[in-house]
């Protein structure tokens, strides 16, 4: 592949990628959401494991340690989150949803999909396949 393809390819996968955010920040903040796109990665995250270390969470959303301890700091004076100290090791602490934080996600989870379906809306199911096949096979050629 030329470098100038290269180029191109990368351009317009983060050009695509900024978009895509956008977009989703721009619906979260006039939609009335009470969280931000990063707020809601995080309890999505958490959704699907219920005890997460904060470096773990970290890994998990791409987030680095200062602005993953931002966005749970936020999050636990919502009473969405809380930490609690890890049962193996007293100096860390776990995160993981409160009551109110299940809540949250059960009310703005066919809201958030309506937002997410917009950059779908154009796409067959055979596109979309094809786009998780390559996207997949970027990351893991990334992978160290």
């Amino acid at each position: 592949m030329t470098n100038i393809k290269f180029d191109s390819y990368s351009y317009l996968l983060d050009r695509t990628a900024r978009r895509v955010k956008g977009y989703a920040q721009q619906k979260f903040a006039s939609g009335d959401f009470d969280v931000t796109v990063d707020q809601w990665l995080i309890l999505k995250s958490l959704d699907n494991d219920k005890y997460l270390k904060q470096k773990e969470l970290a890994e998990i959303t791409g987030k680095d340690n200062p602005t993953l301890t931002r966005i749970v700091d936020l999050l636990c004076k919502k009473g969405l989150t809380e930490r609690i100290t890890h049962k193996d090791d007293r100096r860390s602490f776990t995160v993981h949803l409160t009551a109110a934080g299940t809540a949250k996600l059960e009310e703005l989870s066919p809201r958030v999909n309506e937002v997410r379906m917009k950059a779908w809306e154009n796409l067959t199911e055979e596109d979309y396949e094809q786009l998780k096949t390559i996207l997949n096979k970027i990351y893991q050629n990334l992978e160290s």
